[in-house]
């Protein structure tokens, strides 16, 4: 019994050691030497001096870039550029765009060189070539709780999928699936708030970003069967020496490296990593010791059970409060006023820019409806405030270009509010936002956020 013990123990050591190295990777990454330099051919090192900066055009998605809460770019994407960089000795410079039709119009007019977050399609290959992929993704539908869970493309002839505009399967789709009715909207939060409303009957995400935004009233259902989303760096035409730089950094990239990164940022959302004790075995011998090792490690871990529950426990609320932690960082790293009330119309929670842009603290104005402080004018903050209760009775979302009068004058903003619910589908509140679009155009922006 003692030797199959030990023999259990060696095996969960050699099959932890590998994560264990990619672990160190995620905590001491400021330590891991930088990597050799590409070797490259006297076109692309020319190239690279006629081109001291490579324009990224970037778009909000959070875990795989995104800006924190000083305005820096940031997530697995930016990390994957920063070591290119350190490779070939290109400099990444990032312009943000605030929907994916923005950003493929920079690519396509010449105002950018490339983009980190496009899927590739037949319409984007037309003037986008793409790189060696580095990683990737499912996309799985999203349908409203309590429908049956979609499973097929097949199950949605007849009803009504809504897309962002120009999705990377929006062509396939029509193409090859025209009894489904695709309806088109400007982002994946609209997106989102239709299916749950139940205006539409279900949307596709990517299986990452679709695991950010839980809602009582949405569930992710299956992955769309044959559709994988590559991860590749998506570069305009016309650049050969740049895309042949970029493969050559992506092919020299160290794997181990590669796997570390995403673990830092993918960890906590997509499934984890076998362990090295469950890897099939090619002998029967160790299967053998393995099944006497599990039966002698019975009681002693029956004996340990309630320490066991109590670290259990632990690491629970350990993990709730970093998932806390995480969701007031993304609320805090979005660049336009953000705020949640609940069904009297008080403030729940808002974000930094909410704050700077009404010139108030949350803490003073926690607790509160519009109508009660001065953050508005009075017309203004009652007019808000009733279209807020109208809309908690209709429980429709709303999206819409308006002028409102704020204390510093009249403003034309983008404004979006949406119903949200609990775990057990009871209405909560509204959650909502503006987006200022004279100082979006004064950005060079579009004046409407979205996302890609």
């Amino acid at each position: 019994m003692k030797a199959a013990l030990g023999c259990l123990c060696l095996m969960v050591l050699l099959g932890g050691a590998q994560e264990g190295k990619a672990a160190q990777l995620v905590l001491h990454d400021e330590e891991v030497a930088p990597p050799a330099s590409v070797e490259l051919d006297a076109d692309e090192r020319q190239w690279i001096r006629e081109h001291p900066e490579v324009v990224v055009a970037s778009v909000q998605y959070p875990l795989y870039l995104f800006q924190d809460e000083h305005g820096h770019w940031s997530g697995l994407n930016n990390d994957v550029l920063k070591r290119i960089g350190a490779m070939t000795g290109l400099e990444f410079v990032h312009q943000e765009s605030f929907s994916t039709d923005q950003l493929l119009e920079r690519l396509e007019s010449g105002a950018a060189d490339i983009s980190t977050t496009l899927a590739m399609n037949d319409e984007r290959k037309v003037f986008l070539d793409f790189s060696h992929a580095f990683g990737g993704a499912g996309w799985v539908f999203v349908g409203r709780s309590g429908a049956p869970v979609v499973t097929s493309l097949e199950q949605l002839s007849g009803r009504e999928l809504v897309l962002p505009a120009r999705h990377a399967l929006e062509e396939v789709i029509r193409r090859e699936y025209p009894a489904i009715r695709v309806r088109s909207v400007k982002t994946y939060a609209e997106a989102r708030a239709l299916v749950e409303s139940g205006e539409a009957y279900a949307t596709i995400e990517n299986e990452i970003g679709a695991q950010l935004y839980p809602s009582g009233l949405l569930k992710v259902g299956s992955a769309v069967e044959g559709r994988w989303e590559a991860d590749h760096l998506a570069v305009r035409k016309g650049q050969p020496e740049l895309l042949g730089i970029l493969n050559k950094a992506l092919e020299a990239f160290p794997a181990e490296e590669l796997r570390a990164i995403r673990l830092k940022w993918l960890g906590g959302i997509s499934p984890a990593p076998k362990s090295g004790l469950f890897y099939p075995m090619t002998w029967w011998g160790c299967w053998a010791m393995f099944f006497v090792g599990v039966f002698g490690l019975l009681s002693l871990l029956w004996n340990r059970r309630l320490s066991a529950v109590i670290r259990q426990r632990r690491d629970v609320e350990r993990h709730l409060g970093d998932q806390l932690a995480f969701q007031r960082a993304l609320i805090d790293a979005l660049p336009d006023p953000v705020f949640v009330r609940d069904l009297e119309g008080r403030l729940v929670m808002c974000n930094k820019s909410y704050e700077e842009t009404l010139s108030v603290r949350f803490d003073r104005v926690q607790g509160r409806r519009l109508i009660d402080v001065d953050t508005l004018p009075e017309p203004t903050a009652r007019l808000l405030h009733d279209e807020f209760m109208e809309q908690m009775g209709s429980r429709k979302t709303r999206f819409s270009k308006r002028q409102l009068l704020f204390k510093g004058g009249l403003r034309d903003i983008y404004q979006w509010t949406v119903p949200f619910y609990g775990v057990d589908g009871q209405l909560r509140g509204l959650v909502g936002g503006w987006t200022d679009i004279n100082q979006r155009k004064a950005e060079g922006g579009s004046g409407c956020p979205r996302k890609n």
